[in-house]
């Protein structure tokens, strides 16, 4: 790998799947993904406790586009059936930002930048596909199997394995012998994602991981 690949895959940010962002549900840990990105709002309903974080909360860890103009990326809005202007369409209620349909004294007016354009919350991209590898170390004999994204390099992948063994960063990763290139993903390393063809083959994908066998370098003292 290059330094120039090095660089750009860590100054990228981190790929989520759907069930990872699942996980953060409560308000405490929200996030939200919308539009292919992945954002932080714990933040955000901690600020604003109240009746206009519950629509966000009862979103919490889910995909929240259908909330959004695809056009404008900004609030969708609808006509009101009684004061006949168009206001934002919030059918879980209002929430955050979202001004209140009539005029009232104590809503501010001008709000610099509403959370959902406001960058400081973004901290990834959602994967459009979760698929498994199998990490078969060599060396020990132990094989862990890692659900990971579709669009991450080996370097990221090995980035999650450190989880499972902290010298990873030690090891060669091959495939059928093959060394990989750890800039590369998985499909451009040659590893393809199969499920649809097992899908409709009415084959259960669990049933075939393809698995990346690691060689230990003799080196720990990459940490």
């Amino acid at each position: 790998m290059t330094s120039d690949s090095k660089d750009n895959s860590s100054n990228r940010l981190p790929y989520y799947s759907a069930p990872e962002v699942a996980l953060h549900n409560v308000s405490s840990d929200c996030w939200v993904s919308y539009f292919g990105k992945v954002y932080d709002l714990t933040p955000l309903v901690q600020e604003h406790r109240g009746l206009l974080v519950n629509p966000i909360l009862k979103f919490a860890g889910q995909d929240i586009s259908h909330w959004f103009d695809a056009r404008t990326l900004e609030p969708r809005n609808y006509v009101h059936p009684e004061l006949g202007v168009e206001v934002p369409f919030t059918p879980y209620g209002r929430y955050v930002h979202i001004p209140p349909p009539e005029p009232v004294i104590d809503w501010m007016t001008h709000i610099p930048c509403p959370w959902w354009r406001d960058t400081k919350y973004l901290i990834g991209n959602l994967s459009k596909k979760q698929r498994k590898i199998k990490v078969v170390n060599v060396l020990s004999g132990q094989t862990d199997e890692i659900p990971v994204c579709a669009e991450e390099t080996l370097e990221e992948i090995r980035q999650r394995y450190l989880t499972y063994n902290a010298h990873a960063l030690s090891y060669t990763w091959k495939r059928l012998g093959r060394p990989l290139n750890m800039a590369l993903t998985l499909e451009d390393n040659g590893v393809p994602d199969e499920s649809e063809e097992f899908a409709a083959l009415s084959i259960d994908e669990d049933q075939y991981i393809p698995a990346i066998h690691i060689y230990f370098n003799d080196d720990l003292t990459v940490k």
